[in-house]
């Protein structure tokens, strides 16, 4: 069975007096999680280790990276290494985030390496993919989306598959107040997992959690959730909350 997965991603924001704030009134609010349900706080470098040793105690909520190098180390200055990740016990990184590729021109290649760092240190990778405006209007969504999928995911192993969660997140919808509605992303989750079917096989891809990532918030969390195909969220502004985030939360326990 599969795992419901919600996800924060806090982006550039909150310094470290208020990330922990956050997280406290998180864990304060939590309720109990299955075995197959999974929190995670993709938070900013410098404050993982601090989120880390505050979620030591608590089993099914972990902290995250928002990226990570697709080196192994050296000469890279500002970066940080998969390696890096692991040692400060960090279990998820989010790789591709459409703002990644939009404001710091990260290739199909680029995440290729990234993903290959990350797998090799044993991190989860919450993998992003998503269309823009227009090619949405153009009604060519599912190939753009099918295309990012074939050139990050497609020379892994089964194996290796197995530690990647997919994001969609239209690009359209990040951030803008407007959402794809339940249908639209309970169609281009069902059609992921129909690539990944194709290439994999329908117990991987039946077994591949699939967020939706685009203007998730307390108020649509539950009628998203309720799709099919839609295994948890990855949430931008909502998980800076934590009465949204805890709210999103209960919606993918009961989901």
């Amino acid at each position: 069975m599969r795992k419901k997965i919600v996800a924060a991603n806090w982006k550039m924001n909150l310094t470290l007096e208020e990330g922990k704030n956050l997280v406290d009134a998180i864990l304060t609010g939590l309720p109990a999680i299955s075995e197959n349900r999974q929190v995670v706080i993709a938070a900013p470098f410098v404050h993982l280790t601090q989120t880390v040793a505050q979620l030591e105690e608590y089993d099914h909520i972990h902290a995250g990276a928002q990226n990570c190098s697709g080196e192994a180390s050296g000469a890279f200055t500002g970066e940080i290494s998969a390696t890096m990740l692991q040692s400060a016990g960090v279990k998820y990184v989010i790789v591709g985030h459409s703002e990644r590729r939009e404001y710091f021109s990260e290739t199909d290649e680029t995440l290729v390496k990234k993903i290959a760092q990350a797998l090799d240190k044993d991190l989860q990778v919450i993998f992003c993919c998503g269309e823009p405006l227009e090619i949405r209007d153009a009604g060519r969504q599912n190939e753009y989306v099918e295309k990012q999928i074939q050139s990050a995911l497609f020379e892994l192993s089964a194996e290796q598959m197995k530690n990647i969660v997919v994001a969609y997140e239209p690009i359209w919808a990040i951030g803008t107040g407007r959402t794809a509605s339940s249908q639209q992303a309970q169609d281009m989750h069902a059609h992921i997992r129909s690539v990944l079917t194709g290439k994999y096989g329908n117990e991987l891809a039946e077994n591949t959690s699939i967020l939706y990532g685009g203007s998730c918030n307390a108020q649509n969390a539950q009628e998203l959730f309720a799709c099919p195909d839609v295994d948890g969220g990855l949430i931008g502004g909502a998980s800076l909350k934590s009465d949204a985030f805890l709210a999103i939360i209960n919606a993918m326990i009961h989901s």
